[in-house]
């Protein structure tokens, strides 16, 4: 599991059986934990796309060559949650204090403003902007701890105004939440071939920044107590499932 700062590796830590060992890799150490019939290895991988993709292709390859390759990756942590458009359902938002998992985990802000709008590195013929989670999985996970599933946005410039958080909605209405290390994680899974899965807890709203209003502890909370109901999940998903 993949989380950006260590604040938020040590919210999820005690759902683990434990005591962890640190296992040291390049460049970065991992806290490995057991989980009942499952081994956990736990990764502060670091702020933003790039360094959590590389902290993160860093562990899964030496798991690789371990002959241990992991089944799942995950990224966890806290994130900015949008609120509904006018008029919507409140599911069609994310709360602060909520929890989302997301069914397609997309990059944001990768590719080119035009004088017509923003476009996708895909459409300049690169690349890739999306990944997606197993299907069965995602479905697990939002039941057994109440999560939300929808698209969980990564970006390299958290949003701080009403405006991009609007242009950010327009373009990915299904978007739940934004951070920004997602993108990155699964671009390192996707390049060992491992399922990825993503999930958040609300801290703030996304747009205009108010830190009086972030709610940080009670995200960080809400993560534990999720991750305290998911290794059940975990033990009895078969990674081979055709819903990948």
């Amino acid at each position: 599991m993949a989380t950006a700062v260590p604040v938020e590796r040590d919210a999820v830590a005690p759902a683990f059986a434990g005591p962890g060992r640190e296992v040291r890799l390049p460049g970065a150490s991992l806290l490995r934990m057991p989980a009942g019939a499952l081994t956990v290895d736990l990764l502060a991988a670091g702020v933003g796309p790039a360094l959590a993709a590389a902290s993160t292709a860093g562990a899964l390859t030496a798991a690789a060559l371990d002959a241990a390759p992991y089944d799942l990756v995950v990224s966890a942590g806290i994130a900015g949650g949008f609120t509904p458009p006018t008029g919507a359902p409140d599911e069609s938002g994310a709360p602060v204090g909520s929890l989302v998992v997301a069914d397609e985990i997309t990059a944001a802000d990768l590719g080119a403003e035009t004088a017509d709008g923003f476009l996708p590195v895909t459409d300049l013929g690169f690349g890739a902007v999306t990944h997606r989670p197993p299907v069965g999985l995602v479905r697990q996970v939002s039941a057994a701890t109440g999560a939300r599933a929808g698209t969980v946005l990564t970006v390299s410039t958290v949003t701080g105004t009403a405006a991009r958080a609007a242009a950010l909605r327009a373009r990915h209405p299904r978007a739940l939440a934004e951070a920004m290390e997602g993108f990155g994680v699964a671009e390192a899974a996707a390049a060992h071939g491992t399922p990825v899965l993503e999930i958040r807890a609300v801290s703030n709203p996304v747009g205009p920044r108010d830190r009086a209003a972030w709610r940080i502890g009670d995200a960080l909370n809400a993560l534990a107590t999720a991750f305290g109901k998911l290794t059940p999940v975990l033990e009895s998903w078969n990674p081979h499932d055709h819903d990948r």
